[in-house]
């Protein structure tokens, strides 16, 4: 193994919490679009308290709420479009008034704190990185995503929002999930792990080589413990797993097909002979147990770190448990304050290299945090596209 970056600073103080502005969910996106992400939503107020506003389709949503006695409780902001499932990156462009669009809005105006929508991730990429764009100091965004590891989650990033990278960027990514673990998983100095293909410093290519080396001798506060293989993503080695985007999406879907198909065989196992049939009924509730923590939809989906807003990707064929679990994760980032976590995280990792290439906002004041107070902000043409979304009646 390799030692680990002392900081230079002590550790970051917690941030007071605050009761967030609402959360936008997007109605018109997943494939069981509007009925389930409606019911999700509702269940987050509910039983939860979260607050939400509903964006899409007005006339469909109040449908929706009707049928749960909820007309008129819950805002809803009218979107003409909705961004098929099956679109790309361009969608961003082609439907400036498309409900994601008008999510994002909501967030730059100060009237809501977090994005949840289950649409089509490339096309919620694209869009909240346009419409919200990037935070001073980050070079490119991340999308966290939470492994059912013990005793804790794992955070692994990032799962595909940015394939090619640099070493000074998985750096930022390592900066971007402590800040996330911080909130999610409570520690105050999570450790951070490289994915690579040995353990040994040495290993790896280019890439991985030389962010290695700015993780183990960086003056970053960063806890770096080293590499970590693939074997051991769900043994629990790191609280915050780093890798560029094309290597963390394909062994995130990897874990993904790997534990539908165990699960699908040990369905066959137990349900082979009768006494096959009663053991699984005399450990029906271990084996509950097991599904909910291997189950997405306990995790609420993917968080796209580094925007000047908090931004929930959850699946694409999310049900009304996952769009709860999804409005509760993003309440609780936004609670947290996210974004000025990542802020003060990613001026840690700043290096003189880093200064002379930052992305986003270069007028030193953020768009919108989590919720708080809105800086003042010139209008820019991303926001021109997208007029004031008048609210529901």
């Amino acid at each position: 193994m390799t030692g680990t970056g002392e900081p230079s600073r002590p550790a970051t103080p917690r941030l007071a919490a605050v009761r967030p502005l609402p959360i936008a969910v997007d109605t018109m996106g997943g494939d069981h679009a509007p009925g389930e992400i409606i019911a999700g939503a509702i269940e987050a107020v509910r039983v939860h308290g979260v607050r939400v506003v509903l964006v899409g389709q007005a006339p469909r949503i109040r449908r929706e709420l009707d049928m749960y006695g909820y007309v008129g409780k819950i805002p809803i902001v009218h979107a003409d479009e909705a961004l098929d499932m099956g679109e790309g990156a361009l969608a961003s462009w082609r439907k400036p008034r498309s409900s994601i669009a008008i999510a994002c809005h909501l967030i730059k105006q100060g009237r809501a704190s977090a994005l949840v929508s289950a649409g089509s991730t490339a096309g919620v990429v694209a869009t909240s990185r346009l419409r919200l764009k990037g935070q001073q100091g980050v070079l490119r965004p991340a999308i966290a995503v939470a492994l059912p590891t013990r005793p804790r989650p794992t955070i692994l990033l990032d799962a595909g929002a940015t394939a090619d990278v640099k070493p000074e960027v998985l750096v930022q990514f390592a900066a971007l999930g402590t800040a996330y673990a911080q909130i999610l998983l409570e520690l105050d100095r999570p450790s951070v792990g490289l994915l690579n293909i040995g353990a040994e410093p040495g290993k790896g290519n280019k890439l991985t080589k030389r962010a290695h080396e700015l993780l183990a001798g960086g003056s970053h506060g960063l806890a770096f413990t080293g590499n970590v293989e693939g074997h051991d993503l769900l043994s629990g080695r790191a609280d915050v797993i780093v890798a560029d985007g094309f290597t963390g999406n394909v062994a995130l879907k990897t874990m993904e097909g790997t534990i539908g198909t165990a699960f699908s065989e040990i369905r066959d196992a137990m349900t082979s002979s009768p006494a096959a049939r009663m053991g699984a009924f005399l450990q029906r509730r271990r084996l509950q147990d097991l599904r909910d923590r291997l189950d997405p939809d306990t995790y609420g989906g993917g968080v796209l770190l580094g925007l000047n807003g908090t931004v929930v990707i959850a699946h694409g064929a999310s049900e009304a448990r996952a769009i709860t679990s999804a409005c509760e994760l993003a309440h609780r980032l936004a609670t947290g304050r996210i974004v000025e976590r990542i802020r003060e995280h990613v001026a840690a990792t700043r290096t003189s290299r880093f200064g002379r290439w930052t992305h986003g906002e270069r007028d030193g004041a953020d768009k919108n945090t989590d919720g708080g107070e809105k800086a003042p902000e010139a209008p820019s043409p991303a926001a021109s596209t997208a007029p004031d979304p008048p609210a529901a009646p």
